[in-house]
């Protein structure tokens, strides 16, 4: 009954189409509540697509909506990054802090992987879209997305794989078989109204061999022919009218490699600066460092840092610049060292081997990420301006015709991509 309803619904459309010249008679009407996708390629920055042949990722711009890029949240790293999409919060609001969850009075710190299963790092008081879109009657899905592990108020996501460890980004049959669970299964069996898909790529490559290298020129026509796959099963499963598809990153990438050497910036060569006035501290890890003095040792410790290196900001934490949004959150410590762009900060050791690296202030160009998006709901051939990435949290909200929760972003800065951009609701952008 389902199918015949949507049946009437687009006769009614083609047949009223006429009345209305400035609605394409190939898209859906402003009352019907498409499906939405969203993909992230982490670390699919907003320029690999110049220098590669990417035919699938420019028929996409042509048959949708291409911005010149995206700037992402700071800190510039995938799971800050990635929950603010979700969240369209900023870190500071957020409070996914960093890849790394840590205890600063057990010293204890989880990498990446095993931060995703810290359920009260995450939920946090800012709920993912997932759950808001369940708890006003949507099905969602996500698949190895950043944050799909953790239980939020009680609630998980619908339909949903975890990342395994260990797991193996590169693998293309893999992303295929994915892509499939998504498509055949969650949405064209399952019916489900809202899934998130992520892919490692190129930002593994990224890493391990630098952005200008050909192994990432190779990497980027991989999600090429993926976008193309993408595309392709939507078409075969008939899911093209009905799916609007929203592709994105969470950073973009930059080199860090100077001749043979990776610039690293060692605070054990910092004259007057002692390990042992730091109780806690979060380095080694990229383009950020966190430190927890001792109990009076604040000032010591600034002092010793402040003008140490001509490429090493130091900031006492509520100093950081308003513009990154990553102050005024508990969990961050005291001390914050912000590296410039294209250097790591490290402790004791020079630790650092990836060729390539991001972290890195969300205003420089080599952070921002690519955007395209395509379906019923939007233009075709538009090349819109630049946006934060907060901003996509309620373009999706939007789409899928629910409430958002409070958030950061600005529908006003993405409704021009929408065919219906009139109709955004009431002036705070809530769908009614």
């Amino acid at each position: 009954m389902v199918q015949v309803r949507q049946v009437c619904v687009w006769g009614l459309v083609l047949v009223l189409s006429p009345l209305f010249s400035a609605a394409p008679t190939n898209r859906a009407a402003s009352s019907q509540r498409n499906k939405l996708l969203l993909i992230s390629f982490d670390g699919f920055r907003w320029d690999y697509d110049r220098d590669v042949d990417t035919p699938n990722l420019d028929k996409m711009a042509q048959e949708g909506v291409k911005a010149k890029y995206v700037t992402p949240p700071y800190l510039t790293i995938t799971s800050p990054a990635h929950f603010s999409m979700l969240t369209g919060r900023y870190v500071e609001n957020h409070g996914v802090i960093h890849n790394m969850w840590f205890n600063t009075t057990t010293q204890e710190k989880k990498q990446y992987y095993e931060a995703q299963f810290v359920d009260s790092y995450w939920d946090n008081g800012s709920l993912p879209i997932w759950i808001t879109a369940q708890r006003q009657g949507l099905k969602t899905g996500s698949l190895h997305f950043p944050g799909t592990a953790p239980t939020y108020q009680g609630e998980n996501v619908t339909m949903r794989q975890i990342e395994p460890p260990n797991y193996k980004f590169s693998n293309e049959t893999e992303w295929r078989i994915h892509i499939d669970t998504v498509l055949a299964d969650w949405f064209h069996k399952q019916d489900l109204d809202f899934v998130s898909l992520y892919f490692g790529e190129p930002d593994v490559t990224g890493h391990k061999h630098g952005p200008d290298s050909p192994q990432l020129k190779a990497m980027v026509k991989q999600v090429d022919r993926t976008v193309g796959y993408i595309r392709e099963r939507l078409q075969q499963l008939g899911l093209t009218n009905r799916i609007n598809v929203i592709m994105t990153a969470d950073h973009g990438m930059t080199n860090v490699l100077r001749g043979e050497q990776i610039q690293q910036i060692l605070l054990s060569k910092i004259p007057n600066f002692s390990f042992r006035d730091i109780q806690f501290q979060l380095l080694d890890y990229g383009a950020l460092g966190m430190l927890l003095p001792k109990e009076g040792k604040l000032e010591k410790v600034y002092q010793a840092l402040k003008n140490s290196h001509p490429h090493l900001q130091v900031y006492k934490k509520h100093d950081v610049p308003a513009r990154l949004h990553y102050s005024s959150h508990p969990r961050l410590l005291p001390l914050i060292l912000i590296a410039d762009t294209g250097y790591i900060v490290n402790g004791i050791l020079p630790l650092h081997s990836s060729k390539g690296d991001h972290g890195f202030d969300n205003e420089i160009m080599d952070m921002k990420a690519f955007f395209r998006a395509v379906g019923p709901d939007f233009h075709t051939d538009l090349l819109v301006e630049p946006f934060d990435l907060v901003d996509v949290y309620p373009l999706m909200c939007h789409l899928l015709k629910i409430q958002p929760e409070v958030n950061d972003g600005d529908l006003e800065k993405t409704k021009k991509m929408l065919i219906s951009e009139g109709d955004t609701g009431g002036s705070d952008g809530i769908y009614v």
